[in-house]
């Protein structure tokens, strides 16, 4: 949206957030409320559609969902300047089933790298969208509609294209197996692992079948509300999830969204021309640098493609919020001393050149871990009862965070100016210590382990860890439930060990009625049992 943010006909005469300033032919905003609040409607949109295409998700199926997630985009893009909410909730939609999708179908050992392709193809699709409003500025010196409503509706011709082609995708084997199509299920999961794994892909789906299997007894408790209110304490009518923490799970995922936008990104995206302006660059010189910007930061997304499955989400995440930091204190700082030197041509070159290169450096490390990461953990950590939901309530953490920035961002590079970098620089280096505390690692663990990840009562990162380790060390078979069928939470009482051997039921709730799941070979039925 930054082409049509700035565009004369959209926000002078449409919107009527600025006026028209004759001599340079640019938009100049009076009322900074008004066009942050214009923006951020968008996201209230995101907000409904992540929660109506989770609820969704989780009854028709993924490949549903982006259908009608896509036919949804296309009917806001046509409506164009009446529907950034309607165009909100079919992005909503896509946004909260996509990664789920992906991560359900992905190996454990390339979840990373399969997401952070998609976000390399996410953000092409964001270089063409720019240029495409770039190159429409020079219409009618940039005062024709036509300069806003054709990037806003070319985008109705990816969606059609993915509303066509998505019916060919395989849907995810494990919410087949979820609604009971195991063979559907089996069938997928194999030819998505290959003949040469077949043993594996035959492993992983009884994991999944008997994970599923087992999960379905808490399906009560699966409401946005229980999963929302789980965090509170057992005394105001939490903790109905027991050991799975759903909660925590739900907490953990809004906040990592929310800081997704305040380390920067939105400000860098959405109003880049003005970053750049602050600098001291002319409105035309301001508005490529942003374009290349943006071709930077796609070709950035490659990093993560590489990297995310080999460092981990932690380390990644870590070393993007340093390289961000420092890039966002020294771009305004040297942003400063641009408009400092007014009257000196070659030191406001200078330092305005600088300014925009720490900019490009805040972009490339955001595209090579932030971007990624944030979108990726919600899909990998939820059980499969609720995934969908679960990622869900990631959507509603992106659409708070870029709602609330792109609400204040106006105001903000209004009244301070190029400080604003310095609370995105602020707001890095304060979410190194939140993820090191709070959020444990699940790179290279399968879907079905991340019940135990979080089975630890303490909502620390290294109780977690220690009771994983724990875990896996006294049981280690524990997520082959095909040939015991016990919960990977099962007796776990404040965080302690599994219960082992014996046929024993189990409760995925505390004090919930157990359940004992029998082997389908034991009655000699079932389709794809072994």
């Amino acid at each position: 949206m930054g082409s049509v943010n700035v565009s004369i006909d959209y926000g002078a005469y449409r919107m009527g957030y600025g006026d028209v300033d004759d001599e340079n032919g640019q938009v100049v905003v009076k009322d900074s409320t008004l066009q942050g609040g214009i923006v951020s409607v968008y996201y209230l949109g995101t907000l409904v559609g992540c929660l109506l295409g989770g609820w969704i998700g989780e009854k028709i199926g993924r490949i549903k969902v982006m259908a009608i997630g896509s036919i949804w985009g296309v009917i806001g893009a046509s409506l164009q300047t009446s529907a950034r909410l309607v165009n909100g909730i079919g992005t909503g939609m896509l946004n909260v089933i996509v990664p789920v999708w992906a991560t359900e179908t992905a190996s454990h050992t390339s979840r990373g790298q399969f997401v952070a392709i998609e976000f390399t193809l996410n953000i092409f699709g964001v270089v063409v969208a720019y240029w495409l409003g770039f190159g429409c500025s020079f219409l009618d010196d940039g005062y024709s509609p036509f300069v806003w409503r054709f990037p806003i509706a070319f985008q109705i011709i990816p969606l059609i294209f993915l509303f066509a082609i998505v019916w060919f995708f395989p849907e995810s084997p494990r919410w087949l197996v979820k609604v009971g199509r195991e063979a559907e299920a089996r069938y997928i999961l194999g030819r998505l692992r290959g003949e040469d794994d077949y043993g594996l892909a035959e492993a992983e789906f009884q994991d999944i079948r008997n994970v599923a299997e087992l999960e379905k007894k808490s399906g009560k408790l699966n409401s946005y509300f229980h999963m929302l209110w789980d965090a509170m304490p057992k005394r105001l009518g939490g903790g109905t999830s027991g050991n799975l923490h759903i909660g925590r799970r739900v907490q953990l995922v809004i906040w990592l969204q929310i800081l997704q936008e305040w380390i920067g990104i939105a400000g860098v995206t959405i109003y880049a021309n003005d970053i750049f302006s602050q600098a001291g660059y002319s409105v035309f010189k301001s508005r490529w640098i942003a374009g290349i910007n943006d071709i930077f930061y796609m070709f950035s997304t490659l990093i993560a493609v590489f990297t995310l499955d080999r460092l981990g989400r932690r380390v990644s995440l870590f070393w993007g919020n340093i390289v961000m930091g420092i890039a966002m204190f020294l771009s305004g700082g040297f942003s400063r001393l641009a408009q400092n030197n007014p009257n000196d041509e070659s030191k406001r070159a200078a330092y305005g050149a600088a300014g925009a290169a720490f900019t490009f450096v805040f972009t490339a490390g955001f595209g090579a871990t932030w971007l990624t990461i944030p979108w990726l953990y919600p899909a990998e950590i939820f059980p499969l009862q609720v995934r969908a939901k679960g990622n869900a309530w990631g959507v509603v953490g992106w659409s708070i965070g870029n709602g609330w920035t792109t609400l204040l961002l106006p105001t903000m590079f209004k009244n301070i100016s190029e400080k604003t970098f310095y609370v995105f620089g602020a707001c890095n280096f304060i979410s190194i210590p939140i993820v090191w505390a709070f959020y444990p690692e699940s790179n290279q663990r399968t879907l079905e382990e991340m019940d135990l990840l979080f089975a630890a009562d303490s909502v620390w990162n290294w109780d977690a860890e220690k009771t994983f380790a724990r875990l896996k060390a006294e049981n280690p078979d524990l997520v082959q439930a095909a040939q015991r069928h016990q919960s990977v939470v099962d007796g776990l009482e404040g965080g302690g060990g599994v219960k082992k051997g014996g046929h024993r039921g189990m409760s995925l709730v505390p004090g919930g009625e157990k359940m004992v799941v029998e082997s389908e070979d034991a009655h000699g039925s079932g389709d794809g049992g072994m």
